[in-house]
């Protein structure tokens, strides 16, 4: 594995690193692929603005599919508490970052989800862990959602669990259609949340500024 220290000077000298870390022999076999397909489009794969190119590109790629090589059921498990606490949990207005797997560009927007305990909760940075490492592999909007509602309902087995998420898909934008304004709006229900009373809360609370 490679490790670099991407941080302002040293973790010594200014008390921040950040720690990449990325498998070199699927690095150097990515690395040869775009450099195959930076020549295909037509470029100067030796011009120098390029050179670094497919390196960097592979690098990038391994970063923005991480999500494979992390289990979201186990994110939960780490952070389970017992709390006689039945209300509803949201958390709202999580940003998240994918890669449609139809093009591979971006779709990106925020990630509303609320569960009602039933005995247990889990750490709020949990469920901000789940929603990205789910989001971290090519995706679609549509099953992205739904995953992200069964690993808390399986995980935490809570009276309910509501995910909604809004997002701008680049294929939609860059290419295709091209309307850049789109906005696509997925959600996914259990339990208490598929009565009509507290799905509207939640639709309420997740539209509100409360902050």
């Amino acid at each position: 594995m490679e490790i670099i220290n991407s941080g302002l000077g040293t973790a010594e000298n200014c008390g921040y690193a950040r720690i990449d870390k990325f498998d070199d022999e699927s690095t150097l076999k990515m690395a040869e692929k775009y450099k195959d397909i930076i020549g295909y489009i037509g470029e100067d794969i030796e011009r120098e603005g390029l050179q670094k190119t497919p390196l960097r590109v592979a690098k990038a790629m391994q970063f923005l599919t991480q999500g494979y090589h992390i289990d979201p059921e186990e994110i939960i498990k780490s952070a389970i508490f017992k709390e006689d606490y039945r209300q509803m949990v949201l958390v709202k207005d999580i940003e998240l970052y994918s890669l449609c797997e139809h093009h591979m560009l971006p779709f990106f927007g925020k990630a509303h989800v609320a569960y009602i305990p039933n005995g247990h909760i889990t750490g709020l940075s949990k469920i901000a862990r789940v929603v990205e490492a789910f989001a971290r592999r090519l995706q679609i909007q549509e099953r992205m959602t739904t995953q992200i509602r069964d690993c808390i309902q399986n995980t935490l087995q809570p009276l309910g669990v509501a995910v909604v998420i809004e997002a701008q898909h680049m294929c939609m934008q860059m290419r295709g259609v091209q309307k850049q304004n789109s906005v696509t709006t997925t959600s996914a229900f259990t339990g208490a949340f598929l009565r009509n009373a507290t799905r509207d809360e939640f639709i309420n609370l997740i539209g509100s500024k409360l902050h």
